[in-house]
């Protein structure tokens, strides 16, 4: 699959390859030409017969060379860049597509450094692969024009040509190897720093930055030695292709000079003859370009792994009306979760509680379909969640997370994200209040909002109450809030959004007392069903609310 991604990288790269591709031929016919042009002139001269206009023909030469290779530096790093951007646009797409799979399969660290660095790496493909190959034509347009000249001429070149290949497929297989493994040791390092990242409240606290520094930068003594391996492949590449170029020009020279001597060429065949060897030899510049490409190559294999999972599919269906909510699990399976059989009724609130572990997220995750079970079905009103859109489930589903993540221009767009109401919303979540105090209230911009944990909770919770038309689900969400907050959420839950089905997934013993039914998770099964006072009779019951919160 990484060749068909590099060549994709070269389709993503629009007409600049092509430019790319033309300006390089250009120079290199101009480049093929000014030997024969200027040694037949050589010769002109030597018989005492200048012909006319030889010196505008030759100018008119050089200046193609000059604007061939103009164009195809401009169209060089456009490739570059036109190709990269359309990389990560669709890298980009398809993560936040795959959603949590993908992250559950690779650390953010990795994802964004694949996404990333990998995907410029990637978008040089273009370049590396019609620059490689645009050298061909020098190659071959000189071992023809050897031929045309003396065959001995042509079979000289041919065979440091030949070594020149040798030396070109070696180092390729050696630098993706070693681009592979370089990469690596990047992503590794990437990953550790986004978990570092994540938690630097609690490295300041327990004063443990030298302690994570050194195990962020663990892998770097291998990415030291992968990117010393790579210069020394290239220099002793780069050396042994070297020496092959001179091997080549003396080559063809001695077989232009034995054949001038035996009167078979003349001094204008000569120089055109050493003219068309330099030119044969600079394949021997596509060192620089295979290992571009090995690089490429090595990315597309990471770039790959992004893409092997697959984006959640959705279906065409639309829920029927009137939205009443009902959720029901049948059969339901999903890495260890088993529930038979569950059905929540339209309008109810629903407490999922358990100790860590048993599989209260999962259900969440479940419910609203940001994870599709092994086996089974997971039904919203009759439908099953795969057969409906990607609108129709977002605008019938509502989630808050413990630590919601808000996106958007301003703190309104933040719980609109599209659609919804925000005032309303924010005074059922009750973070009216502390909004309208920010500077510029609904329209402050989040960068310019600074929010305790509690207030980044209510904003979540608004933006759920905001987009839940009939499932409204609460993954611990209120675990930031104060007492009093909570509470008066609490009331919000039972009172004014009363009329949508609420899935909460709680670890404290009043907010399951407030759901109509409690689901009691133990080791990935329902141990039981029930109102909370019925439950709390059993030990087990009252022992899942003795740990603390995940």
């Amino acid at each position: 699959m990484a060749d068909r991604l590099v060549r994709q990288a070269v389709r993503d790269g629009g007409p600049w390859p092509a430019l790319l591709a033309t300006g390089t031929i250009l120079a290199t016919a101009a480049q093929l030409a000014l030997p024969a042009l200027i040694g037949s002139l050589v010769d002109a001269f030597a018989a005492g017969r200048p012909p006319a206009g030889s010196a505008l023909v030759v100018g008119a030469a050089v200046a193609l060379a000059v604007l061939g290779e103009s164009l195809a530096v401009w169209a060089r790093g456009m490739s570059g860049a036109r190709a990269s951007a359309r990389i990560r646009q669709a890298l980009v797409r398809h993560v936040l597509g795959a959603g949590p799979a993908l992250t559950r399969r690779l650390p953010p660290g990795e994802i964004v450094t694949r996404a990333g660095l990998n995907a410029e790496e990637l978008g040089r493909a273009p370049e590396a692969v019609v620059s490689a190959l645009s050298l061909l034509v020098p190659t071959a347009g000189a071992i023809v024009a050897l031929a045309l000249i003396h065959p001995l001429l042509a079979l000289a070149l041919l065979g440091g040509v030949g070594l020149i290949v040798l030396v070109l497929r070696a180092f390729a297989r050696v630098s993706g190897v070693l681009s592979g493994a370089y990469q690596e040791a990047q992503g590794e390092i990437a990953a550790r720093l986004a978990d570092a990242l994540a938690g630097a409240r609690t490295i300041a606290a327990a004063r443990s930055g030298d302690r994570e520094t050194r195990r962020i930068l663990q892998p770097l003594p291998r990415l030291r030695a992968h990117g010393l391996a790579l210069w020394r492949a290239g220099a002793s590449a780069g050396v042994r292709a070297g020496l092959m170029v001179p091997l080549v020009e003396v080559a063809v020279l001695v077989a232009a000079g034995f054949l001038l001597a035996s009167g078979r060429l003349t001094v204008g065949e000569v120089y055109a003859a050493a003219r068309y060897a330099v030119l044969g030899a600079a394949l021997s510049g596509a060192l620089g370009f295979a290992g571009q490409l090995a690089r490429a190559r090595a990315a597309a294999a990471r770039v790959e792994a992004l893409l092997a999972v697959p984006a959640v599919p959705y279906g065409t269906a639309s829920l029927p009306a009137p939205a009443r909510g009902t959720l029901t699990f049948r059969g339901v399976r999903a890495a260890g979760l088993e529930i038979p059989a569950l059905t929540l009724p339209g309008g109810s609130l629903t407490a999922v509680v358990g100790r860590s572990g048993a599989g209260k997220s999962l259900v969440a995750a479940l419910a609203g379909r940001l994870a599709d079970p092994d086996e089974g079905q997971v039904l919203l009103d009759g439908t099953p969640l795969p057969e409906l859109s990607r609108a129709e489930l977002r605008r019938a589903v509502g989630y808050a997370f413990e630590r919601p993540v808000l996106v958007g221009a301003s703190v309104a767009a933040a719980i609109e994200l599209g659609g919804g109401r925000a005032e309303p919303a924010a005074r059922a979540a009750r973070a009216d209040a502390f909004v309208r105090r920010l500077p510029h209230g609904y329209g402050t911009p989040l960068a310019q909002a600074p929010m305790s944990g509690g207030e980044r909770q209510r904003l979540g919770l608004a933006r759920a109450f905001a987009h839940a038309e009939r499932l409204l689900i609460l993954d611990d969400a209120t675990s930031s809030l104060d007492s009093a907050t909570e509470a008066l959420v609490n009331e919000a839950l039972t009172g004014e959004l009363g009329g949508r089905t609420r899935l909460v997934v709680t670890h404290r013993p009043d907010v399951a007392a407030r759901a109509d039914l409690v689901v009691w998770l133990d080791g990935g099964r329902v141990r039981r069903l029930g109102p909370h006072r019925e439950l709390w009779h059993d030990p087990g019951y009252r022992a899942a609310f003795d740990e603390e919160p995940r």
